[in-house]
């Protein structure tokens, strides 16, 4: 599809401002076309936005979403500006480029019937330069973007002239955005829309989301009320789980998965066409890898999708399942948002899904349509996954979904808006600070943050005010803080957004051809004439020239496979809490749910060497090895905060004696392990799990500068501290890394209380760490009943934590032998005991 399609036949008369009859008419025409009938959630939608008003629609997945916001947002412009609007009038925001085109596709379906001359564009990234400029020259009417880009458009000298007859703005997948800082820079741009049309009507579309209210302020702003729509429509959604034959009793994360692969072989087999989710671009590698060694006579009938592919790889793919010529694509997170794929019939889920939203959205990619049965099977990688699916399903049934939390005040997003609205035609101080005080995220800003943000876009704050290249704001002659300098123009622009990733490799073949992109640091670690899997091909390096990669086929055998950041994400709050009151109903021996029945064995196995903890209880284990003293304890917080428990529980026994740990955490649970023994009672009793003054002892127990610049290096690059390169001349992760530390070290040593550097800190806590989680867990654990046992071996609970400890110490194949001869022992042990257990009763 070209990305502006013409339809500019007839322009209509001004004087049809108003009347909306007609294309009401057409409109239930053309739905009865098509052999539907409007849902009352998409009638209440186009009468709300033809009155004016904001607001924000969540419905499931397939519900019909798109046509009930963009209806109504055609009502609402012919009734305020005629068919004819002379210009932009609708903004459509997506948070992905692939959803982009799909989108616009959906828009321009129903326009010829409903005889509108409008065109639909769309820009991104991806957008050629020669669409931008007809952009430049004429907007279309309706513009899908993403915020981004957004962000560009406002960039420029003459935005005001092109985006004030905005008239509706939808934000697509709002769930995706709310909770991170592409969505801070979303109500930035929304906020300077409303101050050219105050009358902007505002809709965020939203499919899995918990805290509704919340989103729906933080979209609209404080003070602006809004219409919350639930789009209740039938539609059912299926949740089962592939369980294995047989369970092992001493379960270890990741080496299940690919022991299922007749089975998850069996279910592509049966559909027409299957999605398979991983967590990781890693497991995806393997698992398209392993389907293929498989099943041969797949090739080219399966395929892999992931975010590091080449664009032109993942269309082809996309195109592929919309037309239903595949049999299955082994993908990521890059295809959870709302593609089209009405062929799908099957959605698996490799491993813990983590979240019960994230479950549900990828579930909605099968039976994408109203009224088709949504069906999704998880594959566990490992035995407790089976208690996650379980629980996920039993948290969904129950509409316990994962809130979002939006960020509040991030400063180095406000200092790059300044100047893209220096740059858009220049602004006021005064003006500017209650526009920006009109957004969710800045509604508290005070006006010292305000002068400090100013100020550093003026003279680099304090500290860098020797140095011209960032005295980027100037103020002219009649007070409006503009950009002057052509260089700062240009790196703005190149460096607008909040996508902040370790600067990546692109990989192409010798031959020519680019392939897509890996971390350098994955690349660092090869040397020529090494192996590894990528795009689902065995790859062997060539030679590495700057910031690529050049590769030719590889010879059969094995490779490695690339590591990318972000591979263990945590527990949701929501499917920990579930998994909590499956454990216990273990523990009354309730093995309703088929998952939990698989697992009796296990929990059972529990009982007897050590304890299945009630909600009200924290179970603590204490076993001594030849590595030492272990202390297992069990909070069921998820990974962030349990290695935050971890830290802070070794640090404060440290503080009251000379003792070293070792320390590890899963989602469940952590291990400390010491060479000495520790009297664990007696610290409790003097206040180990006290929440008092929990955020000191939590930065004390932690590396924690070298977080905080680690988190310093996103910041800087949002802030435009650091600047990435020009095309074709990326810098490398090292020399980002260099530039940011030292504006880091020039920060703590001349400016200890500058704003971006107390951000780093507290987005450490918040983000990294989870420190509001952790506290909320440590307030739990002073509330419950604490059963301490004294383990003679591991436990079934315990075994994960101490593989996890072990895997981050060896290679993959020696974890793998390892760990079977230690199971091997721990299941004799059990039989042993079972054996001595029957010859005492026929002794009776």
């Amino acid at each position: 599809m070209s990305d502006v399609r013409q339809r500019r036949a007839t322009r209509p008369r001004r004087d049809d401002v108003g009347d909306t009859e007609p294309l009401d008419r057409l409109v239930r025409q053309w739905f009865v076309s098509r052999g539907w009938q409007p849902f009352p959630f998409q009638e209440t939608v186009w009468s709300g936005m033809t009155a004016g008003r904001s607001g924000l629609l969540h419905a499931t997945t397939g519900a019909g979403k798109t046509y009930a916001v963009w209806m109504g947002a055609l009502r609402h412009v012919l009734a305020t500006a005629g068919a004819d609007p002379r210009g932009l009038a609708v903004l459509w925001l997506t948070p992905m480029r692939a959803l982009a085109v799909d989108t616009a596709r959906a828009l321009e379906v129903p326009l010829g019937a409903l005889e509108l001359p409008w065109t639909v564009g769309v820009r991104t990234g991806d957008t050629s330069s020669g669409e931008r400029a007809r952009q430049a020259r004429r907007l279309p009417e309706t513009l899908v973007t993403t915020p981004e880009s957004l962000s560009l458009l406002l960039s420029r000298a003459d935005s005001r002239e092109q985006l004030q007859r905005v008239r509706v703005v939808i934000v697509d997948e709002w769930h995706e955005l709310m909770g991170n800082k592409r969505g801070v820079q979303t109500q930035l741009a929304l906020a300077r829309l409303r101050r050219w049309n105050p009358d902007l009507v505002v809709w965020g579309l939203s499919a899995t989301l918990g805290n509704l209210d919340v989103a729906m302020e933080v979209l609209l702003g404080p003070g602006h009320a809004g219409l919350r729509v639930e789009g209740r429509v039938p539609k059912r959604v299926a949740v089962d789980t592939v369980i294995p034959a047989s369970m092992e009793r001493f379960p270890w994360a990741g080496h299940l998965g690919v022991r299922l692969l007749d089975r998850v072989v069996r279910e592509i087999d049966g559909a027409a066409t299957t999605l398979l989710f991983t967590n990781t671009r890693s497991q995806a590698e393997l698992w398209y890898q392993a389907l293929l060694d498989a099943r041969p006579d797949w090739a080219g009938l399966i395929v892999l999708h992931h975010g590091s592919l080449d664009r032109s790889l993942r269309d082809w793919v996309e195109q592929g399942l919309k037309q239903g010529t595949l049999k299955a694509c082994v993908c990521t997170s890059s295809l959870d948002l709302g593609v089209d794929f009405l062929p799908v019939e099957r959605v698996l889920q490799v491993g813990s899904p983590k979240g019960v939203a994230r479950l549900l959205q990828r579930a909605g990619r099968s039976g994408h349509a109203p009224g088709r049965t949504s069906r999704v099977t998880c594959v566990p990688s490992h035995a407790f996954e089976l208690v996650e699916a379980a629980a996920a399903r039993r948290a969904a049934e129950a509409g316990h979904i994962e809130s979002r939390r939006p960020p509040e005040k991030p400063l180095d997003v406000l200092v790059q808006h300044l100047v893209t609205v220096a740059l858009g035609g220049g602004f006021l101080p005064d003006a500017m600070r209650d526009e920006v005080r009109a957004t969710h995220a800045y509604r508290a800003l005070t006006d010292d943050e305000w002068q400090w943000a100013l100020d550093f876009v003026i003279r680099g704050g304090s500290s860098l005010h020797a140095y011209p290249e960032y005295h980027r704001v100037v103020v002219d002659e009649t007070g409006v803080h503009v950009v002057r300098d052509a260089g700062i123009a240009r790196r703005h622009r190149m460096s607008v957004g909040t996508i902040v990733s370790d600067a990546a490799m692109e990989v192409r073949w010798l031959s020519g051809g680019r392939i897509g992109y890996v971390e350098e640091s994955f690349i660092g670690r090869l040397d020529k004439g090494d192996c590894f899997l990528f795009a689902g091909r065995l790859l062997e390096l060539v030679r590495v020239h700057e910031m690529t990669a050049y590769v030719r086929r590889g010879k059969a055998g094995k490779g490695a496979v690339p590591r990318w950041n972000g591979g263990k994400m945590p527990l949701s709050s929501e499917l920990a809490h579930a998994v909590v009151d499956l454990v216990e109903r273990a523990g009354r021996e309730d093995y309703a749910e088929p998952e939990l029945q698989a697992l009796a064995p296990l929990f059972r196995l529990q009982a007897r060497w050590s304890h299945i903890p009630a909600e009200d209880e924290l179970l603590i284990e204490i076993l001594k090895t030849r590595e030492g003293h272990h202390f297992f304890c069990y909070p069921f917080a998820g990974r962030h905060a349990n290695t935050g428990l971890a830290s802070l529980l070794a640090w404060r026994i440290a503080r009251t004696r000379p003792a070293s740990f070792s320390i590890c955490a899963t989602d469940y649970g952590l291990e400390l392990l010491c060479p000495e023994p520790i009297d664990w009672e007696g610290a409790m009793a003097d206040g180990l799990f006290s929440d008092t003054k929990l955020e000191a002892d939590v930065l004390d127990s932690l590396n924690f500068g070298q977080l905080a610049r680690g988190r310093f290096r996103e910041i800087a690059r949002v802030a435009g501290l650091v600047f990435q390169g020009y095309p074709g001349q990326p810098k490398s992760t090292r020399q980002l890394q260099a530039s940011s530390q030292l504006f880091y070290e020039v920060f703590e040593k001349y400016d200890p209380r500058n704003l971006l550097l107390l951000q780093s800190r507290r987005e450490v806590l918040e983000q990294e760490l989870e420190f509001t989680r952790l506290a909320i867990t440590l307030r739990e654990i002073t509330a419950k009943r604490i059963r301490i046992v004294h383990a003679s071996r591991p436990t079934p609970f315990s075994f994960p934590i101490l593989v996890e400890r072990i895997r981050e110490k060896l290679s993959t194949e020696k974890v793998s032998d390892r760990v079977e001869r230690m199971v091997a022992d721990l299941e004799r042990a059990a039989e042993r005991e079972v054996g001595r257990r029957v010859g005492r009763g026929s002794g009776r």
